[in-house]
């Protein structure tokens, strides 16, 4: 196979959860995921190596840039 089809997303039910990036002080490292608002569980999606990546986060699971939360 010359071309694969591009994978999408996996369809996940994010309602009660914020979108949220986590990035490291230290090493930088930045991973994607949903945060739950009432227990502050965070779920892991994807790790975040630069900017195609978060833009495949945004466009993936349907999230606006504005919407998305940035912790440290």
């Amino acid at each position: 196979m010359l071309f694969r089809k591009k994978k999408k997303a996996p369809a996940y039910d994010w309602t009660g959860k914020v979108p949220v990036v986590r990035a490291s002080i230290c090493t930088g490292e930045q991973v994607a995921g949903f945060k739950d608002e009432k227990t502050g569980k965070f779920t892991e999606i994807m790790l975040i190596r630069g900017e195609a990546d978060l833009r495949e986060f945004l466009d993936g699971y349907g999230v606006a840039r504005e919407d998305l939360r940035r912790e440290w």
